[in-house]
């Protein structure tokens, strides 16, 4: 097997010569979309494992099926005899003990995966996909004793549950915690820099001209401006934010759906006999049937009593080729529902009514409280962007984290009263002195 590879360099960009003649610590290529970020962390890579015997270079891109789409199909003809491929385990080994592994890191928790595991460098591919929290918990495993560079690698666009993280670093250059501003490069990049594209697709400049307002600067001229305003600029994590606990039985149990093939999402919302809301349960899956999505969900509720489940009401549309509507499937399926309010503005604005914080004699407070093994909606919830043109009314891209804080919207517009004050039952010996006290009362004295 070759230990060397010729790579085609011709059509470089200088953005993307300057990517790969950075050496700080931390450098963020792109900005817009369409600046060749995909080919000049590939290229990268490659040139890393095959200069430095022994490398160990860690590519992460938030889902593996993005991961294999995006990369694997490109690196593996790219590099046939040229390293060889373990696709269960998910690495290219390289003749020189180099070895590339391709990660994902799909929910909070798969980080762990690579604490404690030392690489010499990190690729984190649209790293705006990425949480800070995520971020956090995987960069320091660059590291190691040896002379090989130590460095992470992102690629990035405005938008995603990253944005803001990001472009603190990288855009506002905003560093706290020790964070050392001499670690950090920024390399700007937008289509007009990819020369490559511009020849074989000069249509996708006409497609980024042609998107809405905001978003056609945010992606084709990588402004990280268009998409700062967050919507719900209430969330605090230490308010909102709670860990998790056995909701007690007598509170009110409902639960929200959204549905679609991309994706099916579910929070499940108990009242207390206050008021609060306490979102203690989500489910987010996608390419979901409706029978499929139905029972998984009813398992979760398998030993609880749910008074309904709300859903949009356009699940209720019988198209002219079926008589039965979504809502029959899922009916039939045992998960009766009943129609939601549609109105999005109306909706954002209640569940932002339920999330204000105000003080009390303990501290600051909300209603609304999500358990924190809610995490995909702890991601989306405030990575969600206000519209520019209706200001009341989210952004529905990135259209991936909308499901969830649908699905939380629907029931935001329902009327709920608070749960009932618990009464602990009676022992027996309590019941037979109310029957002795009632039976005295009904006696009539006649002397």
């Amino acid at each position: 097997m070759q230990n060397s590879l010729d790579l085609d360099l011709s059509m470089m960009s200088e953005k993307q010569e300057r990517f790969f003649l950075a050496h700080k610590r931390f450098i963020a290529y792109g900005g817009a979309r369409g600046g060749g970020k995909s080919w000049a962390v590939r290229h990268k890579a490659i040139m890393l494992a095959l200069r430095y015997n022994g490398i160990k270079i860690l590519f992460l891109r938030r889902t593996y099926k993005d991961l294999e789409r995006n990369h694997v199909r490109e690196l593996v003809p790219m590099l046939k005899n040229i390293a060889k491929y373990h696709a269960q385990d998910k690495y290219f080994e390289f003749p020189n003990g180099s070895i590339l592994e391709m990660g994902y890191c799909a929910a909070e928790s798969d980080a762990q995966q690579y604490q404690g595991v030392e690489y010499d460098v990190i690729f984190f591919d649209e790293a705006t996909q990425f949480t800070e929290r995520q971020f956090a918990m995987i960069y320091p495993s660059a590291r190691g004793a040896n002379d090989f560079p130590h460095r992470i690698y992102l690629t990035c666009n405005p938008g995603g549950v990253g944005h803001e993280w990001v472009k603190r670093l990288f855009i506002s250059k905003h560093y706290i915690n020790g964070e050392n501003s001499d670690e950090y490069e920024f390399i700007f990049a937008n289509v007009f820099d990819n020369k490559s594209l511009m020849e074989k697709d000069p249509d996708y400049v006409n497609m980024l001209n042609s998107l809405p307002d905001g978003l056609r600067e945010a992606w084709r001229d990588g402004n990280w401006d268009m998409l700062a305003g967050r919507y719900f600029n209430e969330f605090d994590r230490s308010i909102h934010i709670i860990e998790p606990f056995n909701i007690p039985r007598h509170w009110k149990r409902y639960r929200g759906i959204d549905y679609g093939l991309d994706c099916l999402a579910c929070v499940w919302v108990a009242i207390d006999e206050l008021g609060n809301y306490y979102i203690y349960r989500e489910y987010a899956k996608s390419d979901m049937i409706i029978s499929g999505g139905a029972e998984e969900i009813n398992s979760l509720s398998s030993d609880e009593n749910v008074e309904y489940t709300v859903a949009p009401s356009d699940i209720w549309a019988r198209s002219q080729e079926s008589a039965k509507c979504k809502a029959d499937l899922f009916q039939e399926a045992g998960l009766p529902l009943i129609k939601g309010n549609n109105n999005r503005e109306s909706g954002w604005l209640a569940l932002k009514e339920l999330m204000k914080i105000y003080d009390t004699d303990s501290g600051k407070e909300s209603k609304l409280k999500i358990f924190s093994s809610c995490e995909k909606l702890i991601e989306c919830l405030p990575a969600l962007q206000r519209d520019q043109k209706h200001p009341t009314d989210c952004m529905t891209e990135p259209h991936e984290i909308t499901h969830l804080p649908d699905a939380l919207r629907y029931f935001a517009l329902q009327y709920v009263s608070p749960s009932s004050e618990y009464k602990k039952p009676k022992t027996e010996l309590q019941k037979y002195r109310d029957r002795v006290l009632n039976g005295k009362k009904k006696r009539r004295c006649y002397y």
